[in-house]
C-alpha cells in the first residue's frame, strides 16, 4: 500500500497575506495557493522548475490594478509576481517563486476589430490563432509567426518581442504593436502609444510614476545615444526588452512600447494592445529544396535570400527524420521523396506569397529555371513545389520540429538553452560550423532547424538532465556559445528571449547597463515583477543559467528503474501542444472544455512525476508494490482501506488526492499519444496511478460496474427484452443514477451468432480456419468483436459482413472474448493484463490461419496496438476496416459516382492511426463516393465517459464545441467510425448516425439493384 502523502509545502506567510489582501479588496477573478495549481505553474518549454507561492487569474484590468496596488503595500514590498500567458517560452521567462498573475483564462477576449484601418484591439490572454482564426474571414492575419502560435497568447508574444517564420518581411511583434494598455506598480493604467514632442513634454510633467518612467526613459535616449548605437547590433533579431534603440520612431516620436515589447513582464502588466493587422496573402508556394549536407542548406540559403522569397526555412536530417513517424507526416511525405543517396541531410524551405497564382508565379518562375538550370550545384539534389495547404502543411511540421527534438528516444534529449542564437545572415554557416564543433567535442547529439534568412538557428544539444554534472555541461556550453555569438556580431538570445540567460545581460551592454537598471527601477521601484531578469537593481544579482532548479534535478530523485517503469509521463518536455486552443482539434479535449492546465496532459505528466518523487522520497518503489497488488500480495486490506477513504473524506491531506482530481479529469481518448510530440501517454500513466491509488483507497461500486460491463454484456444479451426493461425502468435508472452512470445503453436484441450464422458467416476457430484452402485464405476475413457494436449495435457487425460478401471476401466471426479496454481505462491492471494475455492467445491461433483479423470499432481495436504491448508479446496485427479494405483496394468493385459522405473519424482513430483516415476516402472513392474529413475535437463520449454523472457538465460541452455544428450540417451524409460517438449523438440529439462501412453496403446494394434490370434482359 502507497503511504499518504502530507509533506507538499506551504506557500510563505507573506504571500498568503498578500492573497487575503486582494480577496478583500474585491479580486474578481480566481485565486489559488493549492499545490498541484502551483506545480503546473513551476515549468514551461524551459529545463528549469521554480515553484510560486500561489496563482491568481484575473478576471479583467481591474484585478490587475488591485494586484498593483497590494504589492505597493509596504507589507507587501518582498512578495514579488510575474505575469504569465501561454507558458510556451523556453526559457523561463515567466517562472517565479512568487506569485505568478495568469491572464490566459480569463482575459482572452477580441475586443474590437477595425478592418477598415487594420487593426485589433486584444486582452492579453488571446491566443495567436484564435486571433487569426477570427481574422480569417475578414481576409486580415497578425503577421508574426511562432512555432507556438496555436497556444503562445499575445501578451507573452509581446512580452517576448515574439517572432519566427517570415520575420524579415512582417518583422517581429513590436514593429506590429500600435498601443498598449498597462498597468504600473503604482496602480495606474496607461495607455502607451508614439507621443510627439508636446505630449512626451506632458508625460514628463506629471509627478506619479508615469512621469518618472518618461523622465528616466527620455533622457537615457537622449543621453546615452552614441552607447546606444554602439551597444545595439544591427540583425534583424534585434536586441528586445528595455529597446532604447527604438525608443523614437522613424517619425522621430517617442514609443515607450519599444520599451515594453520584450520587457518579460519586468516592468509593467499588460491589460490590452492595439495591433496591426495586414492583408493574408492569397496564394503561396513552398520550393522544397533537399540537399546532401546540413551545411550545404545553411551556405546556399545566402543565395536564395537574394531570390525574392518571404522566408527561408532550415531543417536537418535529425527533425527530417523524426517527422517522419510523427502524425503530420501522412500528409506531407510526398514533397519529401527519398534520392538515390538515401534521405537528404538537410532542406530549406522557400517560400513566396501573392495575392494571385501569376504574382507567385512572377517571383516563383526564376528561382525554378535557376534551380533546374544549376542542378546538382552548391549540394543540392533536387526540389518539389506545394501550393497553398500543402504548403502550410509542411510549414506545420517545421513549426513542430521543436516538440519532435524532444521525442528522440533514450534519456538523452535535444533541450532549449542555447536555442535561438542570432548572427548576421552571411556569418550564420561560419558560426555554425563552429557552434557544430564546439558539441561534436562534447559528444553531443543535436538537432537544428530555424530561420537562414535572418541568421536565427534553432540548436538544441540532447543531455540528461537527470545525470550528474548536467548542470556543468549547461554552463559550458552556454557559456562557450555566447563567446561565438559575440566573435560572429550576434546575440545569444535572438528570438525567445532572455529569462534566466539574463545573466549575460551586463557582458552585452556594458556602460549601458546602469541605463537599463535605471529603466528598470522607474517601472518597479522595489524589484517585485519578475526580479533577476533583464536588469537588476546594484546588490541584487541576475538569474544565473546554473544556479535555478532544474526539472531533471528533481526528476535525478525518482530512481532509474522507476523512471523506466513509468517513463510515459517523465519525457513531457513542457513544449505545451497539449494547450492548443483550437476547438476542431483532436487535443487535449478536457483541457479545452475547463481552461484549467491540471486537466491537461503537460499538467498530469507534471504531477505525476512530482508524485513519484514524493513516493521515492518516502522509500516506496511503486512498480514493485503495483506488482505486489497484481499477485494480490500487497499488504493492507478492505479495512485499510475503509479506514483511509474514511480519513480522506473527512479532510485528510494526501497528494495522491490532487492527483486523483486531475486525472479524473481524462476522457483517456489517447489523443495525447499520437498527437503529443513527445507522445506523452496520459491514459497509460493514468491508469497505474489508479492501480496504486486504490491499493490505499476504496473503489467506487461503478469503476467495478464498468470495469466488469464486458463479461456481464454476453449475460444481459441472453435475455435483453428482460434487460432493457430493467435498464429502462424506474428502479433501474435510480439504480444506475446511485451507481454514477446516466443514460445507460440498450441490448439491440440480436443474437448476432445466430444471426450471423443464418447469413452464412460462421464462427472463426483454428479447425473451421484449416478447411480454407491455403491459396484462398487472403479472401477471407475474421470480424474481431467487441463487447459494444455486438451487443449495442449487432446490426452493424451484421452489415459489416454483408459489405465483405458484397466486395468479394467471405467474412468470419471470432468468438467473443472481452478486450478489457475498460479494465485498463480503470486502473485494474492485474485483471487487464490476465484478460489480455488470453484474448491474445486466441488472436494468434487464429493470426496462424493467415487469414486477417480486422476489428470495427476503433478504440476497441487499437486498444490491441496501444496497450496490449505493455502487458504481453507477440499481439497480432488486427486491422481497422479501412486498412483492410485499402489494401485490397484494386480487388474493390469500381462504381461509377454518386452521393457523397462526410466523416467524422473517432479521436483515437484521427491520432494515432492518422494514415487509415485516408484509407476511408481511397475506399470511399473506390465505389463512387467523395468523402470529406471533417475536423472535429472529441465528442464528449469517450468509452464511458459521458456515461459517468460526474462527467456530464463537461461532455456535453465537448459536444457542443464542434460535433453539434457538424451533425446539423451534415445531416444523414455524416459517418461516424466510434461507436461511442454514435451513442453521444444518439443520447443528445436523438439522431442515429451511420457507420461508414453501411454507407459502402447502401453504394453496393444500390450498385446490385441497378444491375438487376440488365441481368434480367440478359
Amino acid at each position: 500500500m502507497i503511504p499518504r502523502l502530507a509533506a507538499s509545502p506551504a506557500p510563505a506567510t507573506p504571500a498568503l497575506a498578500f492573497l487575503d489582501e486582494l480577496r478583500l479588496r474585491g479580486f474578481a477573478g480566481d485565486i489559488s495557493a493549492r499545490f498541484d495549481d502551483r506545480l503546473v505553474m513551476a515549468t514551461d518549454n524551459s529545463i528549469y522548475q521554480r515553484q510560486p507561492q500561489a496563482v491568481v487569474f484575473p478576471r479583467d484590468a481591474g484585478d490587475l490594478v488591485r494586484i498593483a496596488k497590494v504589492s505597493a503595500d509596504p507589507r507587501f514590498a518582498g512578495v514579488h509576481f510575474a505575469p504569465r500567458g501561454g507558458g510556451t517560452g523556453t526559457n523561463g521567462q515567466s517562472l517565479t517563486d512568487g506569485i505568478v498573475v495568469d491572464v490566459s483564462r480569463h482575459m482572452s477576449a477580441i475586443l474590437e476589430i477595425n478592418q477598415e484601418e487594420g487593426w485589433v484591439r486584444v486582452q492579453p490572454g488571446v491566443v495567436k490563432d484564435a486571433l487569426n482564426a477570427a481574422l480569417k474571414p475578414l481576409g486580415l492575419f497578425f503577421a508574426p509567426e511562432c512555432s507556438t502560435s496555436n497556444r503562445a497568447t499575445l501578451g507573452g508574444m509581446i512580452s517576448t518581442d515574439a517572432c519566427g517564420q517570415g520575420s524579415c518581411l512582417y518583422g517581429k511583434t513590436r514593429d506590429h504593436v500600435l498601443a498598449l494598455k498597462v498597468v504600473l506598480l503604482d496602480g495606474t493604467i496607461w495607455d502607451s502609444a508614439p507621443l510627439d514632442k508636446a505630449a512626451l513634454a506632458e508625460a514628463a510633467r506629471r509627478q506619479d510614476m508615469v512621469g518618472a518612467i518618461h523622465r528616466v526613459a527620455d533622457g537615457i535616449a537622449r543621453e546615452q545615444a552614441q552607447l546606444i548605437a554602439d551597444r545595439f547590433p544591427a540583425l534583424n533579431r534585434c536586441l528586445t526588452g528595455y529597446d532604447l534603440a527604438h525608443l523614437r520612431d522613424a517619425e522621430g516620436r517617442f514609443n515607450l512600447n519599444a520599451v515594453l515589447c520584450g520587457s518579460e513582464g519586468t516592468l509593467a502588466m499588460i491589460a490590452e494592445a492595439k495591433i496591426r493587422v495586414l492583408p493574408i496573402p492569397k496564394r503561396s508556394a513552398l520550393i522544397n529544396l533537399r540537399y546532401d549536407g546540413f551545411d550545404a542548406a545553411l551556405r546556399d540559403a545566402r543565395t536564395l535570400m537574394a531570390l525574392g522569397a518571404a522566408s527561408v526555412e532550415t531543417v536537418d536530417s535529425k527533425v527530417l527524420g523524426l517527422a517522419r513517424g510523427d502524425i503530420v507526416w501522412d500528409g506531407i511525405k510526398a514533397f519529401f521523396p527519398d534520392d538515390p543517396e538515401g534521405a537528404a541531410a538537410g532542406i530549406n524551405l522557400i517560400e513566396f506569397v501573392g495575392d494571385t497564382e501569376a504574382e507567385v508565379r512572377v517571383k516563383l518562375d526564376p528561382v525554378e529555371a535557376l534551380l533546374k538550370a544549376e542542378g546538382r550545384a552548391a549540394g543540392r539534389r533536387g526540389y518539389t513545389i506545394a501550393w497553398d495547404a500543402a504548403g502550410e502543411r509542411i510549414q506545420t511540421m517545421r513549426k513542430r520540429g521543436v516538440g519532435l527534438l524532444g521525442n528522440m528516444q533514450g534519456e538523452k534529449r535535444p533541450i532549449p538553452f542555447v536555442e535561438d542564437t542570432a548572427v548576421p545572415p552571411e556569418n550564420l554557416a561560419d558560426y555554425i560550423a563552429e557552434f557544430r564543433a564546439a558539441l561534436d567535442r562534447r559528444g553531443l547529439e543535436y538537432g537544428m532547424f530555424g530561420h537562414v534568412d535572418a541568421g536565427v538557428l534553432h540548436v538544441r544539444p540532447a543531455i540528461d538532465m537527470k545525470a550528474e554534472g548536467a548542470e556543468r555541461m549547461i554552463r559550458e556550453v552556454s557559456d562557450e556559445v555566447f563567446a561565438l555569438t559575440r566573435k560572429y556580431g550576434g546575440l545569444l538570445w535572438g528570438e525567445h528571449g532572455k529569462g534566466v540567460r539574463s545573466e549575460y545581460v551586463p557582458e552585452v551592454f556594458g556602460p549601458l547597463y546602469p541605463s537599463l537598471q535605471a529603466l528598470k527601477a522607474a517601472f518597479d521601484p522595489r524589484n517585485q515583477l519578475n526580479p533577476g531578469k533583464i536588469a537588476a537593481p546594484d546588490g541584487e544579482a541576475l538569474l544565473a543559467i546554473d544556479k535555478v532548479p532544474m526539472r531533471g534535478q528533481l526528476d535525478r530523485t525518482i530512481p532509474a528503474q522507476v523512471r523506466a517503469a513509468y517513463d510515459e509521463a517523465l519525457h513531457c518536455n513542457g513544449n505545451g501542444a497539449c494547450f492548443n486552443w483550437d476547438p476542431l482539434d483532436a487535443m487535449c479535449p478536457s483541457f479545452k472544455a475547463t481552461g484549467d492546465r491540471r486537466h491537461s496532459p503537460k499538467g498530469r505528466a507534471s504531477l505525476f512525476r512530482e508524485w513519484l518523487r514524493q513516493l521515492s522520497d518516502a522509500g516506496v518503489d511503486p512498480a514493485a508494490e503495483a506488482e505486489r497488488l497484481r499477485a494480490g500480495t500487497a499488504e493492507g486490506g478492505f479495512w485499510a482501506r475503509l479506514r483511509n477513504t474514511l480519513a480522506r473524506d473527512k479532510g485528510e491531506t494526501d497528494f495522491s488526492n490532487e492527483v486523483k482530481e486531475a486525472m479524473d479529469g481524462c476522457l483517456a481518448c489517447k489523443s495525447c499519444s499520437g498527437q503529443c510530440p513527445i507522445k506523452v501517454d496520459v491514459p497509460s500513466f493514468r491508469a497505474k496511478f489508479l492501480e496504486l491509488y486504490y491499493g490505499r483507497y476504496l473503489r467506487p461500486l461503478k469503476d467495478h460496474a464498468i470495469g466488469g460491463l464486458e463479461r456481464l454484456l454476453p449475460v444481459g444479451a441472453r435475455i435483453p427484452g428482460l434487460a432493457n426493461a430493467v435498464l429502462g425502468s424506474a428502479p433501474g435508472r435510480w439504480m444506475s443514477a446511485k451507481l454514477g452512470v446516466v443514460d445507460a445503453p440498450l441490448f439491440s436484441g440480436i443474437d448476432l451468432m445466430r444471426e450471423a450464422a443464418a447469413r452464412g458467416v460462421a464462427l472463426a476457430t483454428p479447425e473451421t480456419l484449416a478447411k480454407v484452402p491455403e491459396g484462398e485464405r487472403e479472401a477471407h476475413v475474421i470480424l474481431v468483436q467487441d463487447a459494444f457494436t455486438s451487443h449495442f449495435e449487432t446490426g452493424l457487425v451484421l452489415d459489416f459482413a454483408e459489405a465483405l460478401r458484397r466486395m468479394g471476401f467471405t467474412p468470419w466471426l471470432a468468438p467473443f472474448r472481452p478486450n478489457g479496454k475498460p479494465l485498463h481505462v480503470h486502473g485494474f491492471l492485474g485483471a487487464f493484463r490476465r484478460q489480455a494475455q488470453a484474448n491474445t492467445d486466441m488472436l494468434r491461433e487464429l493470426a496462424r490461419s493467415g487469414v486477417a483479423l480486422v476489428g470495427l470499432d476503433p478504440s476497441m481495436t487499437l486498444t490491441y496496438r496501444g496497450e496490449y504491448p505493455g502487458m504481453v508479446r507477440e499481439v497480432p496485427r488486427v486491422l481497422l476496416p479501412q486498412e483492410f479494405l485499402a489494401k485490397r483496394l484494386d480487388e474493390l468493385p469500381q462504381l461509377p459516382a454518386g452521393e457523397g459522405f462526410a466523416l467524422l473519424p473517432h479521436c483515437t482513430e484521427r491520432t494515432n492511426a492518422a494514415a487509415s483516415i485516408k484509407d476511408w476516402q481511397a475506399v470511399f472513392a473506390r465505389l463512387g463516393a467523395p468523402l470529406k474529413v471533417l475536423a472535429s475535437g472529441c465528442c464528449g463520449m469517450a468509452g464511458t465517459y459521458g456515461h459517468e454523472a460526474e462527467h456530464q457538465e463537461v461532455s456535453r460541452q465537448l459536444y457542443e464545441m464542434g460535433w453539434r455544428q457538424h451533425v446539423a450540417a451534415e445531416g444523414a451524409r455524416l459517418l461516424v467510425t466510434g461507436y461511442s460517438c454514435r451513442s453521444q449523438v444518439k443520447r443528445l440529439e436523438g439522431v442515429a448516425l451511420r457507420h461508414p462501412v453501411q454507407a459502402l453496403l447502401l453504394r453496393l446494394r444500390e450498385a446490385s439493384a441497378a444491375m438487376e434490370p440488365r441481368r434480367a434482359a440478359a
